[in-house]
């Protein structure tokens, strides 16, 4: 089974939910998008959010996968950076694939899906993000071409007692 991509699509309840969802399910499963087990849709809600309205102001991209019954699977936000000696390359965040399609590729299609959206865009040279360390993401990340550009020791606190590095990974897209 392959995945669609659609950059921008149209944002509706079913797609809030969806999202919110496959946002809970990948956070359970230990994933690593910014929240830790346990958690609920209603949890990531309010992030969620941020992201929408980040899209309405033009700032942020939606990248979704859908499989073949159009259910959503995979997303990841392209953010762009308002610094204007900074415009030449753009964040990649809350990269998510659902659990049950580990894999499967899909996450390797995800980041090319990606990285042709960013590549579209006037002006974006790079694609950057960061992953949090003791999961071997870095290893994921460098597989599909990105290169590690910087690591803060211990920045990311999961929980009391385990701190996590934030590593920095760059995608050149020329």
């Amino acid at each position: 089974m392959t995945l669609s991509f659609e950059l921008d699509p149209a944002v509706s309840p079913a797609l809030r939910d969806d999202v919110l969802a496959l946002w809970a399910d990948v956070s359970n499963a230990g994933g690593s998008v910014g929240f830790v087990p346990p958690v609920t849709a209603h949890d990531i809600r309010p992030e969620l959010v941020k992201h929408l309205v980040a899209m309405a102001e033009g700032r942020t991209r939606l990248l979704v996968g859908r499989d073949t019954t159009g259910a959503v699977v995979a997303t990841a936000f392209l953010t762009h950076n308002t610094h204007r000696l900074m415009k030449h390359w753009v964040w990649l965040y809350t990269v998510m694939v659902h659990p049950r399609h580990q894999g499967k590729g899909y996450g390797r299609d995800l980041l090319a899906a990606a990285a042709e959206a960013a590549d579209g865009l006037d002006g974006v040279e790079a694609i950057r993000l960061t992953c949090r360390g003791g999961l071997g993401l870095e290893r994921f990340y460098g597989s599909c071409g990105y290169k590690e550009v910087g690591r803060v020791p211990g920045a990311i606190r999961v929980a009391p007692g385990d701190d996590r590095d934030d590593i920095f990974m760059l995608l050149p897209l020329a």
